[in-house]
């Protein structure tokens, strides 16, 4: 009889997600930062919600059916659904809703924070993200929408592009609005697969998502995506609509007149621009980088849209009768980091620590004193923190890039003269306590 083997966790991740290390890290910081500083300048206040909320509350991914389980992650607690969040929007407008008599009006937020989507992962196309929102809420005013341009520009070029690396695409929801009263499509249902495959123009080209407007497209890996049932006149004449790059819309006209009074013109007019989300009532934007990149395979590729947004004026009224029209811009600021990672100009220190060796158990109480001296210095310092022989702990600082090791045994004690050996030139030096923070300053 076999003895069964324990079942052991997997090491694995599920698709869609990612472990991010330290460099991508601090980049995401350093876009961070800026967008904060950039936030105050233009008067945002600054917001947080949770990562769950009650299903119906956000619910514009979520399908007839028993179980929501479809572009949303759900789960059932006290007979009521729960969601993560898929967006930074659908929460705002419930908070927008529930404080309505207390914000003032218009109320302007950012918000930085996780949401996650239950789609199919892909190729730079992730279950969990982070997400950098900016909103105007309780306005008509177009000026909103302008700025929001204006401002993402200021935080793109704040992190090291330049305008040729980056446009903003704009377009109005108006104008499919027009194509589906000349087509003769009332559904709504049919009008958002229509939209949502329209949103794929960029990603698939117009080949693929003409089968989506038609009957539906199999994908690579033999996934079928079910069509929004068009007719060929109908697809070609949507076609021929969203490549006239002279549409006439009043919105459209104002926004273009407010981007010339802030002598804004890192901009283009593209109508096949469509945003996927149901909400957008009037212009919508999309942030596209134009340098290109290496993808997972290698290949080079152009990366293309980092977000985008749009104004929503009718999405906060879903929650009751409140006059809060909207518009709002969002970043992929993962997206963002990978791209940017890419840009060799783009240099972001990490800090790494000198190694303080254990060349005596005992000696413990003056390699602390050292380390406290340094750390008080400003120096990321640290003994090392495992156990081995000296050749154990010069691999440890080496594979860590430790610019330094300090070896500091009873010789050295005796005089007050640690040793400073440079892992980078190799050099050693004997220098006393007071002047070892100088010394080390010189080298990392």
């Amino acid at each position: 009889m076999t003895k069964d083997k324990k079942n052991k966790p997997s090491k694995e991740l599920p698709l869609g997600f990612v472990d991010r290390q330290e460099k991508e890290l601090l980049v995401r910081d350093f876009i961070i930062s800026n967008i904060k500083k950039i936030m105050i300048k233009y008067g945002f206040q600054y917001l947080e919600t949770p990562s769950f909320e009650y299903t119906d509350s956000i619910g514009k991914f979520l399908p007839d059916k028993d179980r929501p389980d479809e572009g949303v992650f759900s789960f059932q607690d006290e007979k009521k659904w729960l969601s993560l969040r898929y967006d930074l929007t659908a929460p705002l407008a419930r908070y927008i809703a529930k404080n309505y008599l207390e914000i003032p009006k218009p109320f302007k937020r950012y918000q930085l924070g996780t949401v996650w989507r239950n789609e199919k992962p892909g190729p730079g196309r992730f279950r969990e993200f982070l997400q950098f929102d900016a909103d105007f809420v309780g306005t008509k005013s177009l000026q909103a929408d302008a700025e929001l341009c204006v401002m993402i520009s200021e935080i793109l070029e704040n992190c090291g592009l330049n305008k040729e690396e980056y446009i903003i695409k704009i377009s109005s929801r108006k104008i499919t609005e027009e194509i589906f009263k000349k087509i003769k499509i009332d559904n709504i249902e049919q009008k958002l697969t229509v939209l949502r495959a329209l949103d794929k123009i960029d990603r698939l080209g117009w080949d693929s998502v003409k089968k989506l407007l038609g009957e539906g497209r199999k994908d690579k890996s033999g996934d079928f995506t079910k069509g929004a049932n068009l007719s060929s006149k109908n697809i070609n004449f949507l076609e021929k609509e969203l490549k006239n790059k002279s549409p006439e819309t009043e919105d459209l006209k104002e926004i273009l007149k407010i981007f010339s009074d802030y002598n804004f013109n890192n901009f283009e007019v593209d109508p096949s621009v469509i945003r996927g989300l149901e909400y957008y009532t009037g212009p919508i934007f999309e942030v596209n980088l134009k340098f290109d990149v290496k993808n997972n395979k290698g290949q080079v590729i152009q990366f293309g849209s980092i977000g985008g947004g749009g104004r929503y004026d009718n999405l906060v009224s879903n929650f009751g009768n409140y006059d809060a029209p909207a518009t709002g811009i969002s970043i992929g600021l993962d997206r963002l980091v990978y791209a940017l990672l890419q840009k060799k100009e783009l240099k972001v220190k990490q800090t790494k620590p000198i190694v303080i060796c254990i060349l005596d158990k005992n000696l413990m109480k003056e390699y602390i004193s050292l380390q406290m001296i340094l750390r008080s210095a400003g120096i990321s310092t640290e003994i090392y923190p495992g156990e081995g022989k000296l050749k154990k702990q010069m691999e440890y600082a080496n594979k860590i890039k430790s610019p330094a090791v300090i070896l500091y045994g009873e010789n050295e004690i005796k005089t007050s003269k640690p040793t400073l050996r440079d892992l980078v030139s190799g050099n050693e030096k004997s220098i006393t306590i007071k002047e070892l923070a100088n010394e080390i300053k010189k080298i990392i």
